[in-house]
Parts: C-alpha cells; structure tokens; sequence
C-alpha cells in the first residue's frame, strides 16, 4: 500500500507544470520520492519468497556446514540427553491411553483433544485445530467359517468401506484364483461364488491392488463376496487390514482380508479338486461424513513467518493395534522435532509446523482439505516432509524436488553424518504430501529399516512392542535437524 502512495505521488509531481522556485522544489521532491520508491522495491524483493536458482553449490555448502554445530547439539539432546526416549514416552503414554483410532471414530475425537491439549503444555506455538470432514466406516460384528471340506473358523478383518452380508450372513462355494489375469480366464466359473484370492506378495505397492480392487473385479464376474489375502510378506496367522474402492457402477459385494495361512489353504484344497464352502457374515456399514480436525502447532519464524517448512504424520490409525506404527510413530517424531528446537532456544527464519492429519487410512481427506484451505499460499511453502513408513532405525530421505534443490538437500543431509544417516534418495513418499509434491513444492519421507514394516501393517500386532525407543530419537534427531536447518537458511529451497 505505501509503496502505490508513492508512485501515485510521484507521478503527480512529475506531470504536474513548473516553473521557476517551484521547479527546483519540484526536482527536489521527485528526487526524494524516486529514491523512496527504489527503498519500497528493495523492500518487496527482500519480502518475497527467495530462490537459490542464481547460487553457486559451492556458497550453499559454506552456508550449509556453518550449521554443524546446531545439528550436533540437536543429536546430541535426542540421543543422548534430557531429550533421550522422550518421544518414545510420549507415544506410549498416547497409545496406551487412547488406543486405536480409525477415521470417524470416537477415539478419534479423544485423539485430537489429547494432542491438542499435549501441544499447548509443551509450549509450542499457535496450536490449534482445522476443521475437516472425513468418512465414518464401521466394522461392526464379523465372522467367516469354512464349512467344507471340514469346519474352520477363518480369521478376517473386514476392508474399509465394504458392505455387509445379509443379517443371515451369505454361505457360497469358493473359487480361488493367484491373480486378476487368472479370474479373467475363470470368469465363467465365478458366478454365485465367494473368490478367494491367493496372491503372491511382491512388494506392497503390487500387491496392495488386490485389496484396493478385488472386490469390484469380483462383482463383475458375478461374485457375491471376495476374501484377499493379506497383504503382507509374513504372517502368524494375523488378517491385515486397509482401505478397499468399489468402482463406480459395478454391484458392491462385501469384502474382507483373510490370513496368508488361510488362503494357501484354500488353493492346496483346490488343487486337488475339494470342494470349498464358506460362510461370511458382516455387519460393516457407511454412515455419514463427521466433523474432524488437522491438529497444527508451530515454532514461528523470526523473519519469514509466513513461510512454512511442514512436518507431518497422520494420527487416525485402522481399529486394529494401538496405531503406534502406523501412524504414531511419525506423529510422536513431528511433535519432537519442535520440542527439540524448542528446548535448545532455536527459532529459524521461517515457521516450522506440526501437522496431524486426520483420516489418512481412507486416502488422506484429510490432508486433501488441508491443500485446498492452503493452496492460495503455495509459494511460502518451502518443504513438506512427511513420516509414515515407520520409524525404525533411520537410513535417509526420500526426496522429490528440482535438481538444485536435491543438491541443497545432499548437503543438509551431511550434517547428520554422526548418526550415519546421509543418504538422499528419489521420490519422497506420503499420502498426505503428495499433491504439495505434485503441485512443485519440495517434498521428502523418513526412509527406515523397514523391513517389518509391513509385517505389522494395519494388524493387532501394530502396538508399542514394535517400537524401540533408540531407534525413535534417532528419528527425531533426523527429523529437527533437516526441519531446521531448511526451515533458518538464507534462501527458500529453489521449485
């Protein structure tokens, strides 16, 4: 506005006629208001969002290496000071008090209230809650017998937004199939029938198409209801499971996970021609959308407040486990890395912002609202980072942005050489993140030792006894050390 005054001014005077006196006064003005209008550009440019584009790698490493002393002393308060297993303690005392809580759910609620309230007695800054609407799915009584060729009870978990069976349950012969290919061949086989498929696991990103859609490819072929294998590499006879999409226009049928075990039974049996028949009844229901939160809290920056380095991790879970894994664990470590900064009296250029998702397990709503309340200020977001894959022990990022700006981020990524952690790899991952990534905003995932990752995944075995408390400072030193060191550098990270 003041920099408009001027110019509006400065025009006035200079087209205004002159003469005599009044001309060298007027020159005199027009020169004062000239040089105020060149101090307001000076001023906007030094407001606006910066860029590293025009910066020499070599002047960003200098930059980058004056903050080895700030990134030791954050080490050295996670693992090895006052600061040591505390986000590890917070997560236990969070889950053992609160339990699961899935999209919609009461547990929820008590979720969001708990952390809001934890945030404000931690000190940290402008916490508060941004209202979302998310889905309520309810599980509801389940059960699912094999009547023939002898009786067993199948132990399953019911897929997120499935229907139910008629209260009598439906009772149907079973066709087993290794993949959709092989239910294509087959299809005139499957009508009237429960499939059952016994996919390989290949990896999670493969696999996990087959609960996503298999209860639609079954409907087409005129199943009545589908059981997945779960979709995982190990098993002890434990059902996993996960959000399932019905596709428009094809005839919704129940659908639930079965164990590894179970369903390699069921193909042995139908290889040597047995008759299979199985019994399902759930009471899995849709109601309306509720009212939710995103749960925000900040350390504000000291010269660029209004530009943001996110951290995040979801803090619905499935109502199944404590969710310490999936997503505590990435929630616990975003609330530590401010605590961390926090105790040690830092307070970067720009904001630094917690953010718990709501409703990430049925496809990040959440977060999906989140970037359409806060899109119109993409530019001021420098880094969105996100932990979802577990916090075990801590071997890099996952990261996705320009070429300078991975060359900015292999250099940030060296301060934390002392816990050897320093590796810098492609696409950062996250639900939750994902359209910031896509819409150009630098993005990057806590990449783990996640090999049991998913033998635990969205199971009753997703409690604390997964989590180790060694492993979780390292992963909040990680976390505070590259939030900060991106969130006080001279310059935004470059699109």
């Amino acid at each position: 506005m003041f920099s408009r005054n001027v110019l509006s001014v400065y025009f006035q005077c200079e087209t205004m006629p002159m003469t005599g006196n009044k001309s060298r006064g007027h020159n005199f003005i027009s020169q004062v208001l000239q040089i105020l209008l060149i101090l307001c550009c000076l001023l906007q440019c030094h407001s606006r969002p910066r860029s590293y584009d025009s910066k020499p790698l070599s002047e960003i490493s200098k930059e980058v290496f004056k903050y080895s002393d700030i990134a030791q002393q954050i080490i050295n308060l996670a693992v090895y000071g006052k600061a040591q297993n505390r986000s590890y303690e917070r997560l236990a005392e969070f889950t053992d008090t609160i339990g699961n809580r899935v999209s919609g759910s009461k547990n929820l609620d008590l979720a969001i209230k708990y952390m809001y309230n934890a945030l404000r007695q931690d000190g940290l800054e402008n916490v508060h809650l941004e209202p979302v609407k998310i889905p309520h799915w309810v599980r509801g009584e389940e059960s699912a017998v094999m009547l023939l060729p002898r009786n067993h009870t199948l132990a399953i978990l019911g897929l997120g937004s499935s229907v139910g069976t008629p209260p009598v349950g439906i009772e149907a012969e079973v066709i087993v199939v290794d993949s959709f290919e092989e239910l294509k061949k087959r299809a005139s086989e499957a009508k009237g029938k429960i499939v059952v498929y016994n996919q390989p696991f290949v990896s999670y990103g493969e696999t996990v198409a087959y609960r996503a859609l298999g209860a639609s490819e079954a409907a087409k072929v005129g199943a009545v209801a589908s059981l997945i294998r779960s979709v995982t590499p190990f098993s002890i006879n434990s059902p996993h499971t996960g959000w399932q999409w019905y596709q428009p226009g094809v005839v919704q049928i129940p659908t639930a996970c079965i164990t590894v075990e179970d369903a390699q039974m069921m193909a042995r049996m139908a290889r040597r021609g047995q008759r299979i028949v199985v019994r399902l009844t759930m009471a899995a229901k849709t109601l309306p959308d509720v009212d939710s939160f995103n749960t925000v809290a900040e350390i504000t920056g000291s010269e660029h407040p209004e530009q943001v380095v996110l951290l995040s991790g979801h803090l619905d879970s499935w109502d199944v486990g404590q969710g310490a894994m999936d997503d505590g664990g990435g929630v616990a470590i975003s609330w530590e890395a401010l605590s961390l900064i926090r105790d040690l009296g830092l307070r970067p250029k720009r904001t630094l912002r917690t953010v718990l998702w709501s409703a990430e397990e049925p496809g990040g709503v959440g977060a999906a609202q989140y970037f359409q309340q806060h899109k119109a200020n993409i530019s001021n977001f420098d880094l969105v980072m996100e932990s979802d894959l577990g916090t075990f022990s801590p071997l890099g990022l996952q990261f996705t942005g320009s070429d300078k700006a991975r060359a900015i981020m292999k250099e940030v990524m060296k301060l934390l050489a002392a816990i050897n952690v320093t590796s810098l790899e492609e696409h950062g991952e996250g639900t939750d993140i994902d359209m910031w990534m896509k819409a150009g905003v630098p993005g990057a995932s806590l990449h783990t030792a996640d090999q049991r990752y998913f033998w635990f995944h969205h199971s009753d075995g997703d409690t604390m006894s997964v989590q180790n408390p060694e492993e979780m400072n390292l992963c909040s030193a990680v976390w505070a050390v590259v939030a900060y060191v991106v969130a006080d550098l001279e310059e935004m990270l470059p699109r």
